[in-house]
């Protein structure tokens, strides 16, 4: 596959075993669609970064503003209620915690002046998340009932290799079993970081080296899907950590961002409900433009065959 000139060649000698791809829905070229979350219903809800939108888009690719929130929008992740608890900044640039009412209404939860860059956000309990901060090498544990945030873990290898780098360090995370898997995009690293039964961390280790993941989603087997954001793809990494590339350029996922499985109930694939396949948020190659330049902004979905794994057991 071709990546831009100046990039490591990480992936020149992955297979590639391309998945039924469809471009839902696209927005207009130098849209930052940085994240996603699917309702159980199917509906799509992306946060579209440098705007501060949360758009909501139906199983059929209608777009809607769902809300708007006073600076920048980064991760996503549902409460129990069906509101949405967002990372991002607020207009004075100090980092946020938002909810977001079902009815769009915006609350912010808590400021975190200490924080830099909250990114990706996943829960790992009925009331608490976890948010990665890409500059600060840290991830925070936010109580959305308190609420509250303190740091759950700090830890050089969440951190960048230098702070003069404006590639996100720790960026996605997510948990599968007894595991929370995060990306440091910056260091081309895939962590793994045990979790006890209080949902506390243990040591980080290497999962993956060598490898560009922004935010990525687990299927019910333990295979990883990974949004590559400038490699302009998404691949999967089984639990064996042998890494397939299953969507490139020609897809529409150039500067692919975010993955999420569709959601059982909604989800249509030939006819019949499933809830195998993922949809990857892009931002068109704003970071990093291709050849072509910057392309518009899509919601691609990807037919994967495998279940999605549930971000919480509760």
């Amino acid at each position: 596959m071709e990546n831009s000139p100046g990039l490591p060649p990480i992936y020149s000698d992955t297979r590639v075993e391309l998945a039924p791809a469809k471009i839902l829905t696209s927005f207009p070229i130098n849209t930052f669609l940085e994240n996603l979350a699917i309702a159980p219903d199917n509906t799509i809800f992306v946060s579209n970064h440098e705007v501060g939108k949360i758009v909501r888009i139906t199983p059929d690719g209608n777009q809607e503003i769902h809300a708007t929130v006073e600076g920048k929008v980064s991760g996503l992740a549902f409460t129990s209620n069906g509101s949405l608890v967002t990372t991002g900044w607020n207009a004075d640039s100090i980092p946020v915690v938002s909810l977001v009412a079902p009815d769009g209404t915006v609350e912010t939860l808590l400021k975190l002046p200490d924080a830099i860059f909250l990114n990706g956000i996943t829960p790992i309990s009925n009331t608490q998340y976890l948010t990665a901060d890409s500059y600060l090498g840290a991830i925070w544990l936010i109580d959305i009932a308190e609420p509250r945030a303190s740091i759950w873990l700090e830890h050089p290898i969440l951190a960048r290799s230098s702070t003069e780098s404006v590639i996100p360090a720790a960026n996605g995370l997510k948990r599968f079993g007894d595991f929370l898997y995060v990306s440091n995009t910056e260091k081309m690293l895939l962590l793994r970081i045990p979790v006890d039964s209080a949902n506390q961390p243990g040591e980080p280790e290497i999962f993956v080296e060598q490898t560009n993941i922004d935010d990525f989603a687990f299927d019910v087997e333990g295979n990883l899907y990974g949004a590559t954001h400038i490699y302009n793809s998404v691949v999967r990494i089984a639990p064996d950590r042998i890494t397939t590339i299953i969507a490139e350029a020609e897809q529409g996922v150039i500067g692919s961002t975010a993955v999420a499985f569709g959601q059982e109930e909604g989800d249509v694939y030939d006819g019949r409900s499933c809830g195998t396949a993922i949809y990857v948020v892009t931002n068109g190659g704003m970071f990093l433009p291709p050849p072509t330049g910057v392309v518009p902004a899509n919601v691609v979905r990807l037919e994967v065959g495998k279940a999605g794994y549930p971000l919480t057991s509760e």
